[in-house]
């Protein structure tokens, strides 16, 4: 069973919930912490691979080999940023190869002005929704049946309001999206507009430190959405954690302080499958 093939059947049976992973180690906690799915959020992926904000700055050659090694990892279904689609149509067909050929369940497009940037910062702005169709339109003809699943982003709420961020998504549903995605929503109010205005299968993205934390999956589902992703959850805990490590280190002298609360040596080689290959070391070797 392809994992597109696994994502559709969860979809089936009630939301999926997908954390974000900035890498595979990242990626190997999620599925060990019993999570159906998850999210390669281009926010994390720049951050892990260039240190630096999510402002258009890998190719699509990095972002799918990211998913590549995010993908070998793992065996739950990936739910991938693709950003713009990387230039025209040609290259959208070229995003949508690589990312199947990459083994991701599902992509997104987004509807932003390239160079795009996080759909949470300031100054975004959207190409126009005719043009929008017409990539979403393009990617899902370069996929074969039962492909990997193609998610309409928009990130018209900052730029022009909820009312054309809801228009929009349900552009991109009538034309062919398997869910649509409204993304830089910040408010409980603004969930519950797109519950409301949104039509068939749809995306939340919560983001830890606005008000949409207080929201269950449970609470989202009976909204009606099919997909809650939770992006920078991991990532954050993680940066905040090296940090205070760090810091502890520098101030003492010793990880001793630090390592009180930290993943021991042997449950971290179990995490990264080291018993595996010793198997075959033992086996074959």
């Amino acid at each position: 069973m392809s994992q597109s093939q696994k994502l559709r059947g969860l979809l089936k049976s009630g939301i999926v919930a997908a954390p974000g992973a900035p890498d595979a180690l990242a990626a190997r906690l999620v599925q060990a912490a019993g999570f159906p799915a998850l999210y390669m959020t281009g926010f994390g992926a720049t951050a892990s691979r260039l240190g630096r904000p999510d402002i258009g700055l890998l190719t699509q050659t990095e972002m799918t080999t990211h998913a590549r090694d995010m993908a070998r990892a793992v065996s739950i279904p990936i739910i991938a940023d693709a950003d713009t689609g990387y230039g025209g149509p040609a290259n959208i067909e070229r995003t949508m190869a690589e990312y199947a050929q990459a083994g991701v369940a599902a992509v997104h497009f987004e509807d932003q002005v390239s160079p795009k940037r996080c759909g949470q910062l300031a100054g975004v702005k959207v190409i126009p929704a005719e043009a929008a169709v017409r990539r979403l339109r393009c990617a899902l003809g370069a996929r074969p049946a039962d492909g990997i699943l193609v998610i309409g982003r928009t990130d018209a709420l900052a730029a022009e309001g909820i009312d054309e961020a809801i228009r929009r998504a349900n552009l991109y549903g009538e034309a062919g999206a398997d869910l649509v995605f409204v993304d830089g929503i910040k408010t409980i109010a603004e969930v519950e507009a797109v519950a409301r205005g949104v039509s068939g299968p749809k995306v939340v993205s919560i983001i830890d430190g606005n008000e949409t934390v207080a929201l269950t999956t449970a609470e989202l589902e009976a909204m009606g959405f099919s997909v809650a992703l939770y992006a920078v959850t991991a990532l954050f805990a993680a940066a905040q954690a090296m940090r205070d490590a760090l810091g502890i280190l520098k101030r003492d002298g010793t990880p001793r302080a630090a390592a009180a609360g930290a993943m021991s040596y042997a449950e971290f080689t179990d995490l990264v499958d080291l018993p595996h290959f010793q198997r075959l070391d033992r086996d074959f070797g």
